[in-house]
């Protein structure tokens, strides 16, 4: 990490529009969490899980939500989100890096491909036949882009991302290593009389993916193409490493989807879905607007918007909580369901008797 140019308190709680508590002129370094901060350093605390680690911190200054009790000795600088002025610093401290615009010597530019002036091909990276790639756009070594596919501009396309061919990426996209977009989508009809014997025969995958503006893309996650029409990520969702969205999802704008998710086909995600790590989702369903899925459901059937729903087969949040206390009980009353069951033997015997 490069040495960060210094800066005061007071500047940083104007740029997040704070209110400050303590010494407008102090110098803040950098950033860090509550318990490795020290002197000089600015942390952040938005949660009250972690009072403990407020009250400890050695940090100089915290951004802390408007209602924080004072800290003796610390500098404090009062925001509605502390995780977001956090972020909003930050970026302060670590801006985005340049590039220089050009095409590198080592890339492959199809003569037909169109390639913006101030967009950065590296070596390595392919540009196929009639592709578009727009402008302050970046395609690391290793990059491909099918034919025909379109690219928005101030993307950041990192090492070994495929965008295959017709697919099309907004503006301001990241997607980030070996991430593949418009893979074939997992499509095949059984054919008990094929000419070698009963076959699964492929279903052509002739549509596309479609990623709207401001959406980011994790390490290793695909995005398959429609068999007809559009598979498409709407504007401004985040997804994490290692997430399949199969073919003919939608996936609705400003949704979060959490590492090893998997969407399978032709289910529908509304507009700010969350799902958490290793959600399963059937297909041909709709997660509704605003709708959130614990770690490691199994969705099998439509959830209502606004709904929280966890377990497998996923449930109402708070029924799955019950279900998971009673579960750990279950040993217990089966016992006592055994020993009931035999004082009722004996009786059904004495009586009989």
């Amino acid at each position: 990490m490069h040495a960060q140019t210094p800066r005061r308190l007071g500047e940083l709680a104007t740029h997040v529009g704070g209110e400050l508590l303590g010494d407008a002129g102090l110098l803040i370094s950098g950033l860090n969490g509550l318990v490795e901060a020290g002197s000089g350093e600015l942390s952040f605390y938005g949660n009250t899980r972690y009072r403990k680690q407020y009250d400890a911190t050695r940090a100089s200054a915290v951004l802390v939500g408007r209602d924080a009790t004072p800290r003796e000795g610390v500098s404090l600088v009062r925001v509605a989100n502390p995780h977001l002025a956090f972020a909003q610093i930050s970026r302060l401290f670590h801006p985005l890096p340049t590039y220089a615009a050009g095409v590198s010597p080592g890339a492959h530019v199809h003569p037909e491909a169109s390639v913006h002036p101030d967009a950065t091909v590296m070596a390595g990276a392919t540009v196929d036949k009639g592709a578009r790639v727009g402008a302050r756009t970046v395609l690391f070594p290793g990059v491909y882009v099918g034919e025909a596919a379109v690219i928005g501009e101030d993307c950041l396309l990192y090492p070994n991302v495929t965008v295959r061919e017709h697919c099309v990426v907004g503006a301001r996209v990241m997607l980030h290593a070996s991430c593949v977009v418009g893979a074939d989508g997992f499509g095949f009809a059984f054919n008990p009389e094929g000419a070698r014997g009963p076959e699964h025969y492929k279903v052509p995958q002739a549509g596309i993916v479609r990623i709207e503006d401001d959406v980011e893309v994790g390490a290793c996650t695909t995005i398959d193409r429609a068999t007809l029409g559009e598979t498409v990520i709407g504007r401004g969702t985040k997804i994490d490493n290692l997430v399949q969205i199969a073919h003919n999802v939608k996936v609705g704008p400003l949704s979060l989807l959490c590492a090893q998710a998997g969407v399978s086909g032709s289910s529908e995600l509304g507009t700010g879905v969350v799902l958490a790590g290793q959600v399963g989702v059937v297909g041909h369903i709709r997660v509704g607007d605003m709708a959130k899925v614990g770690a490691q459901s199994g969705v099998a059937q439509d959830v209502e918007d606004g709904q929280t729903v966890s377990g497998t087969p996923a449930m109402p949040h708070k029924e799955w909580l019950r279900a998971s206390a009673a579960l750990g009980q279950l040993g217990d009353l089966l016992k006592e369901v055994r020993t009931l069951r035999r004082r009722v033997e004996m009786l059904e015997k004495e009586k009989g008797g």
